[in-house]
């Protein structure tokens, strides 16, 4: 005990000497942790202010199975946000793994083909949301008739997410250490079997990773959404969905803000969709590790 205490005080005043030595050392430091302290608090005091102004309007009328003007039920979008979150990465997920799996095992080094490719995902990803609604709107309504829907919305977002899946995907396979494809080729597998059996299972964490910023921008999307799947809140069936007006929680939440002036009504449903948001994100986190260990 005594030994322990002698080396902190001791490792103390090492610290204070040498910020003595170097001041800017502890200029740095407490700019550093000032930071981390404002950040933290600024977090806290916003979902505190959600959930104070959200949580005593939440009532069971916002979970009826149909919506109506009375109960304005929520069940109907949340649904929505959900078959809008699977159908998005259904058609997104494949396509990006894939591709960054050919850029990274397939392509040659100083292809200029993949300079092409990673520069336009990089472009991609930073393209303001509503230009993808826009063509969305363009495309999938009017060119290809699909109205808006559920299934044109879906298709816009997983053009909008298929560039970040694609450069999280590529950066987690370039992490997998070049030994551990050397091994595999050493004890006789091929390139295929290296790449599905070896290097995609060590690079799952980074993958998901991917995965989980990609479902952050499909829940929190609106605008986008409004070009393309519409505001309707009628319960219909999956397949019924797929072609009729769909709203989703960022929706209703910016049509009761906005247009219907219900504050309290949109505060109960960011609550929901911060709820939401949180539960997806756990489910893929813990199917992410499940997936790693088998």
């Amino acid at each position: 005990m005594k030994k322990t205490e002698r080396s902190k005080s001791s490792a103390g005043r090492t610290s204070r000497a040498s910020y003595r030595r170097h001041p800017m050392s502890l200029v740095q430091r407490i700019a550093v942790t000032a930071s981390a302290v404002i950040t933290f608090a600024t977090l806290v005091a916003l979902l505190a202010y959600i959930l104070i102004m959200g949580v005593p309007n939440l009532k069971p009328g916002l979970f009826a199975w149909h919506y109506t003007s009375d109960n304005c039920s929520m069940t109907p979008a949340i649904i929505n946000t959900l078959l809008m979150v699977a159908l998005s990465l259904l058609l997104s997920v494949p396509f990006g793994i894939g591709a960054a799996i050919y850029l990274v095992e397939y392509a040659k080094r100083g292809n200029k083909l993949v300079k092409v490719v990673r520069l336009t995902a990089e472009t991609l990803s930073g393209i303001p949301s509503i230009v993808y609604g826009l063509f969305g709107y363009l495309m999938f309504v009017i060119a290809l008739n699909m109205d808006k829907s559920m299934l044109a919305g879906a298709l816009t977002l997983a053009i909008m997410v298929l560039p970040t899946i694609l450069r999280t995907t590529e950066e987690a396979l370039k992490a997998v250490p070049d030994s551990f494809r050397e091994g595999s080729f050493g004890l006789g597998a091929g390139k295929l079997r290296t790449v599905f059996r070896i290097v995609l299972p060590s690079a799952v964490p980074g993958i998901f990773s991917g995965i989980i910023l990609a479902i952050g921008r499909i829940v929190g999307e609106s605008a986008a959404l409004l070009y393309t799947a519409g505001f309707g809140m009628a319960l219909v069936s999956l397949f019924d969905s797929l072609h009729t007006s769909s709203a989703t929680l960022t929706v209703a939440l910016y049509v009761y803000a906005t247009e219907g002036g219900e504050t309290a009504l949109a505060f109960s449903i960011a609550t929901i969709l911060m709820l939401l948001t949180l539960l997806i994100n756990l489910s893929a986190v813990f199917l992410g590790r499940k997936l790693k260990k088998n």
